[in-house]
């Protein structure tokens, strides 16, 4: 059922494992008492005993005549389903095992002694571990205090893929045999098997951001996914990032044929531009014309995202928390997730992809953080809600969206004779409305992160074909207030006169106003309307976030949703699951 490498490849792999995994305690020499001891233990002890020690450097290869009955009764317990490959004994812990191989698990159980009876024990605890969670295999080797080659052999290594709750670890099962032809069969036969699995990439293209938040970026990958990385034999390509658009650049010239995925280390803004350099190059390698409306490919690689950023909405979305290494193994399993992307045009041209927007507060908030980088991430965020709230002002804007109804069919079941509801989406014509809105949000992804564990948009799925439209009409600074907490609670934040909801497809927005207040000059006017009186900035470019990136439109913003437009290393996710984490500021 796995397609086995070339036996050159697996010999290869052999003899570079070898000094890939060893232990730095030095070798401890063993008496000439202790030997006799064990000599004189060793002439006493059974003839079956000693049969068996001799399997420990002579591994039982399936096909072959020596197995005795009692192996092939024991292979029949241990697989039911699976043909063995090999067969041998390794000590785990402080005893030896009795240690299976078919294609889908490792068995092991205890070698029981016999009885004053003479007979076995006929129960014996097994266990085992599926190779669909184990991700790498190395040998094991124990090293003198500064050698840095050879050592004495101990034995192989399998490292599992374990879930913990929410979270993925990395867990080492050790196999001790000091037999090299034995151990030597064991690593080939493993390694064949795992390479078996053609989701798990075997070379990834890596884009670390090392400003993004605390500036940790580099030190994760480094401590947390590149041992990793190794461990699994992935081959990684990795670009440091120098400045904004780099990712991208990156993206858009290389030649991606040689890789298996794109991982980036870093926050929102990093994962929004990797992502949209994914699929811009796509559309620009099937040729598609991006200054005109016209229908995306799908990116051909899948992205990987390693948080290290200071909310990581979309890494927690696919995978219900912020931990690097459960970003790591999804990446290593090759846990693939379908994700609805969202294209920004601008008079008929494409502006970006991305997952989410928000005009309004949102965007305002964002382009006043934006102005003060200088300030550190955390109290700039603060800072930059706390001054717009009390700046708060309606945006006066034509809203269109097209909304997705589902209409209920009936189907006759021809085997139950019976007539079944289907839900079916159906696409209506545009709607408009028109007024003062203090905030719009478009998301196609449900957006969880700390402060909104159940996310910015808990309605909408990451796959689902539809984004969420929320807007927060004009009302009291209070009451939006009010809106705003409840991110963060488990009461409904859309259970407010002045919030409406919609499952829409597109979204199109044209700002009507054309004040000519500036933010500076609205602060100082203490005669201001912020309740009726929309607002604009000189400049004439209103600010949108898009996936905490600040982009600025000119004029109407077309949002489209296109289905499963890009691939992520993960799964869908119902809830973040890590600490709620309340906003200070409010």
């Amino acid at each position: 059922m796995f397609e086995s490498p070339l036996k050159s490849n697996a010999r290869n792999a052999w003899s570079e494992s070898q000094e890939e995994l060893s232990e730095t305690e030095p070798v401890s020499p063993v008496s000439k008492g202790n030997r006799g001891k064990k000599k004189k233990n060793r002439r006493q002890q059974p003839q079956q005993q000693k049969n068996e020690k001799r399997s420990v450097s002579a591994p039982q290869l399936c096909g072959e005549e020596s197995f005795d009955r009692e192996n092939e009764q024991s292979e029949k317990r241990y697989t039911d389903y699976d043909e063995p490959i090999v067969r041998g004994i390794f000590q785990i812990g402080k005893k030896s095992h009795d240690v299976l191989l078919t294609s889908m698990r490792v068995t092991w159980s205890p070698i029981q002694p016999e009885t004053p009876t003479g007979q076995s024990e006929t129960l014996r605890r097994t266990e085992y571990v599926e190779l669909k969670d184990v991700f790498g295999v190395k040998v094991k080797r124990r090293r003198s205090a500064g050698q840095e080659t050879g050592g004495t052999l101990l034995g192989i290594t399998l490292f599992q893929c374990k879930k913990k709750g929410p979270k993925l670890k990395d867990h080492a099962i050790h196999f001790n045999n000091m037999s090299v032809d034995h151990c030597e069969i064991w690593f080939k036969k493993l390694k064949e098997i795992l390479s078996g699995f053609q989701n798990r990439p075997k070379s990834l293209k890596v884009f670390v951001n090392p400003a993004s938040h605390k500036k940790e970026a580099y030190q994760i990958y480094r401590d947390d996914v590149a041992p990793l990385f190794q461990l699994a034999d992935i081959k990684a390509d990795v670009t440091i990032t120098e400045r904004k658009g780099h990712a991208l650049s990156v993206l858009k010239e290389s030649n991606l044929d040689g890789y298996d995925g794109v991982v980036v280390v870093g926050g929102d803004g990093s994962v929004a531009e990797v992502a949209h350099g994914l699929l811009l190059r796509a559309q620009m390698d099937a040729g598609r014309d991006t200054d005109s409306m016209f229908t995306p490919v799908r990116a051909t690689l899948p992205l990987g995202l390693i948080p290290a950023g200071s909310t990581d909405v979309v890494a927690c979305s696919v995978h219900g928390i912020r931990h690097p290494v459960t970003a790591a193994m999804h990446i290593i399993m090759g846990h693939h997730q379908e994700v609805d992307v969202c294209s920004f045009s601008c008079l008929g041209r494409l502006l970006r992809f991305g997952f989410s927007a928000m005009f309004g507060f949102g965007g305002r908030t964002l382009a006043l953080a934006e102005r003060h980088r200088w300030m550190p991430p955390g109290q700039r965020r603060e800072f930059a809600v706390i001054k717009t709230l009390a700046n708060l002002k309606p945006e006066d804007c034509e809203l269109s969206y097209l909304p997705v109804k589902k209409v209920q069919t009936e189907t006759l079941d021809p085997v139950k004779k019976e007539y079944l509801k289907d839900d079916m989406e159906e696409e209506e014509s545009w709607t408009t409305t028109r007024g003062l809105f203090l905030n719009v949000s478009i998301m196609a992804i449900p957006c969880l992160c700390s402060m909104a564990p159940r996310g910015l948009a808990p309605n909408t799925r990451l796959n689902n074909g539809s984004m969420a439209l929320i807007t927060a009409g004009n009302t009291s600074r209070a009451e939006f207030i009010k809106h705003l907490k409840r991110y963060n609670s488990v009461n409904n934040q859309f259970s407010f006169s002045f919030v409406e909801t919609q499952t829409v497809r597109a979204v199109r927005l044209r700002p009507r106003s054309q004040s000519s207040w500036s933010d500076d000059i609205a602060e100082d006017n203490g005669e201001y309307d912020s309740k009726n009186a929309p607002i604009i900035s000189s400049e004439g470019a209103y600010p949108w976030n898009v996936d905490g990136d600040l982009l600025e439109v000119p004029s109407e913003l077309l949002i489209r949703l296109h289905p499963q437009l890009l691939t992520l290393f993960g799964v869908y996710i119902e809830e973040a699951e890590e600490a709620h984490i309340k906003c200070s500021c409010i």
